[in-house]
């Protein structure tokens, strides 16, 4: 049995075995089978992509070096980690690899860029899986997301792993000569960036004689302008000028000859990135310039920050941090798939740029870069969710950037208010379980009210606090327009008590476990017990006028309600359903069975009327009459659609309501 290669039109080569065949005996067939075994179609969201890539960002071309350095850099930092911790790299150090390093070679003549890294490099495998396809499952969110605005789509590009495929911008043909570290044989990937691909065995003088990875860039009419030395040296220190590893330029460089009078060309390589840890430096030495640039290097954004905050700890740990706020939300914010955009450090020494243990979920929007002194080199992700020194880092880190976010709260409203326009939500996910900062993220969180316009924090509410208010009241359970119409706050508005409009859809899980700000209760107005804060001396009397009406109802509904029982929260409407301190809403059941928690138990509402409106004082008048039914299954019903709860029953509620109706007319 032999391993032999089976093809189908768009796929890439499958193995199988099957029983030799001597069937080939045309040397030209020979041939063209050979042609077709070295082409390759590109996946198709490839295809796509490089498409939109093309048409889409030709104006803002020149992150096509930005993306490639960025890779060589990710490849020399993989290598130089594996070189410390993996016992088959290390005997490689010195034999089989060279120093770290990434070298620009430009010949303006052929109008070709040539970029080479000493990295771990590639075989044929990582090529197809690295240049033939897009494994995460955000490309599709990076198709749908580009607007045609070079500018605005060009940030994109670093987001979403896809910035090598940015060449095709400038290039009308792409050459990737590897070696994987390890290995002896050199691969040729070639492509115009069209529908295909070529991969190739290379030997002799067109091989590379150690591990990395070589592109050779073949610049189109569009591309030709960064065929220029200058041009090339200044997009390095505008997006690469802190990559922690040397780029050398070769060119010819011009000069002038005074004696010949004329110019001559010598061919030179000089360095042309600071290549040193930016975060490593001082922030005395530092402009706000240095820590944007360094900001889009690491993150792709075409966008400044909206802040960063740099901190180096010295003492027990030694540890430096420079954390920064996107101006926008990442565009997997919300994706359960989401990115981790905090990098991890060892003395200088890259580890990883994924991990979820770096900062809690809440803040995963924080970008930047952490630096230990004293994590071990050879650390995993396992031993990261244990490790003491990372534990105590991340609580630091933690309340460093919530203590900051408090600072420029007080200090810069305006500044604060667009990072709560992108944030607010991921910081009421912290409510839930970041019990050690509560506190802190309750003075950080924005909410609605029935008092002010637009957003208010908490301290701001309670400062607003009548005299005898016991609690700060908030409203849950839908959509702003609906929860400010809701009858559970006309008490309220009578008495001037302002109420939080909370219309986050995680906002009543989240504050239902949130019982107090400082020495304030937090009350939802939809609980049964909140009512008991509203109640006056003239409560009582009405419950006991109201037995017989209410024991009537009760017996109509039977198992539909827990009880019922007279509102002192209601003014204007007849009825309303409220629910137990400790159950979630009617609403909010609806929409967790929906989410698809089918076994979840039916919790029963009470529900409670109004005395002093007419139609119950009707009722009143005479509990045994025949129309009461109809109209406490009315008056429950509505309550119901007044909470945004459908009924169970419409048809059976239509012919209620005609009969009342026919009964009025």
């Amino acid at each position: 049995m032999e391993d032999v290669l089976l093809f189908s039109p768009g796929m890439f080569p499958v193995r199988a075995e099957r029983p030799i065949q001597p069937v080939f005996t045309s040397l030209l067939f020979l041939a063209i089978i050979s042609i077709a075994m070295s082409k390759q179609q590109f996946q198709t969201e490839v295809s796509q992509l490089l498409h939109l890539i093309v048409h889409s960002l030709y104006s803002h071309s020149e992150i096509f070096l930005r993306e490639i350095i960025s890779n060589s850099s990710d490849a020399l930092d993989k290598l130089r980690y594996l070189t410390l911790v993996d016992e088959k790299y290390k005997v490689l150090a010195g034999s089989g690899i060279d120093a770290p390093r990434i070298d620009l070679e430009l010949d303006e003549e052929k109008k070709t860029l040539t970029v080479s890294d000493t990295g771990i490099g590639m075989n044929e495998e990582d090529l197809v899986s690295h240049l033939g396809t897009i494994a995460r499952s955000g490309t599709k969110n990076f198709l749908a997301q580009l607007s045609g605005d070079a500018r605005k789509d060009s940030h994109l590009i670093g987001q979403f792993g896809v910035g090598f495929y940015s060449v095709f911008m400038v290039a009308d043909k792409v050459e990737v000569i590897s070696r994987k570290a390890g290995e002896d044989k050199t691969w040729k990937w070639t492509s115009d960036g069209k529908a295909d691909f070529d991969i190739e065995e290379i030997s002799g003088e067109a091989a590379r004689k150690s591990a990395g990875t070589t592109v050779i860039v073949h610049f189109n009419k569009d591309g030709e302008q960064y065929a220029s030395s200058w041009r090339l040296e200044g997009i390095v220190k505008k997006y690469s000028n802190h990559i922690a590893f040397p780029i050398f330029l070769t060119y010819d460089k011009s000069e002038w000859n005074a004696e010949k009078k004329e110019s001559t060309k010598t061919r030179v390589t000089e360095q042309v990135n600071a290549a040193s840890a930016m975060w490593q430096r001082l922030k005395s030495e530092l402009k706000d310039e240095d820590y944007k640039e360094f900001y889009k290097a690491i993150t792709g954004d075409s966008e400044d920050p909206l802040f960063w905050f740099h901190t180096r700890a010295e003492g027990t740990l030694e540890y430096t941090t420079l954390f920064y706020i996107p101006a926008k939300a990442p565009l997997d914010l919300y994706q359960a798939e989401y990115k981790g955009g905090v990098k991890l450090y060892v003395r200088r020494v890259f580890i990883m740029d994924d991990s979820r243990e770096l900062l809690p979920q809440y803040l995963r929007f924080v970008r930047g870069i952490i630096d230990s002194e004293d994590l071990p080199l050879n650390v995993s992700r396992e031993i990261l969710q244990q490790n003491k020194i990372l534990t105590s880092i991340k609580t630091a880190s933690v309340k460093k950037i919530l203590s900051e976010l408090k600072n420029i709260a007080e200090n810069d409203p305006e500044k604060y208010a667009k990072f709560i326009a992108e944030y607010n939500r991921p910081l009421k996910e912290g409510l839930f379980g970041d019990f050690a900062n509560r506190e802190t993220l309750l003075d950080l969180i924005r909410v609605k009210s029935t008092k002010v316009e637009g957003l208010t924090s908490l301290a701001a509410a309670k400062s607003r606090m009548q005299s005898d208010q016991k609690a700060l009241y908030y409203i849950t359970g839908g959509p702003e327009s609906m929860l400010r119409k809701s009858p559970l706050l006309e008490i309220y508005k009578k008495k001037e008590i302002e109420v939080l409009i909370l219309d986050d859809d995680i906002d009543e899980i989240v504050f239902s476990s949130v019982p107090t700000y400082g020495d304030i209760e937090l009350k939802a107005v939809n609980k049964s017990t909140t009512g008991d804060d509203l109640k006056n001396e003239s409560t009582p009397q009405k419950t006991e006028e109201l037995k017989p009406l209410l024991e009537k109802i009760k017996a109509t509904l039977g198992d539909a309600v827990k009880e019922v029982r007279a509102s002192s929260r209601l003014a204007d409407s007849p009825s309303v359903i409220v629910s137990d301190e400790d159950e979630p809403s009617a609403r909010m059941r609806h929409m967790m069975r929906a989410m698809g928690q089918k076994e979840m138990p039916e919790a029963i509402p009470t529900l409670e009327i109004n005395p002093d409106h007419e139609i119950i004082k009707k009722l009143l008048a005479d509990p045994s009459n025949a129309k009461v039914e109809d109209a406490a299954w009315l008056l429950f019903d509505q309550a119901l659609l007044l909470e945004g709860v459908p009924l169970k029953d419409p048809a059976t509620f239509v012919q209620r309501l005609n009969r009342v109706l026919n009964q009025a007319i």
